[in-house]
């Protein structure tokens, strides 16, 4: 798994610097963040958001909570996952459309 580094919280400090990431095979935004406090935890899973999707945080995943000021790291970790599809895309055609056999 090869991730691209893509930026880091610019007001870190030696410690917690919530940080992002795409993975290149998946094109994943992989994010580094501050887990989010108990009482917005609990604000979100109380909290139907969606009609018919039950509420609350799986076992298997987390909140975190993101600087505003990372923002523009996210939109260029977006653009980047982006480009990262379109490769993993055209890789994928071409190893399906493999030789055209024409001499």
């Amino acid at each position: 798994m090869d991730l691209q580094f893509v930026g880091i919280d610019p007001n870190t400090g030696e410690e917690g610097s919530p940080t992002v990431w795409v993975e290149e095979e998946s094109a994943d935004l992989v994010i580094q963040g501050v887990t989010a406090e108990d009482a917005l935890q609990v604000k979100i899973d109380k909290t139907q958001w969606v009609a018919g999707h039950a509420p609350g945080i799986p076992a298997h995943e987390t909140v975190i909570r993101i600087p505003a000021r990372m923002v523009p790291i996210l939109r260029k970790a977006c653009d980047e996952a982006e480009r990262a599809e379109l490769r993993r895309a055209a890789g994928a055609d071409a190893d399906v459309s493999g030789p055209s056999g024409n001499a």
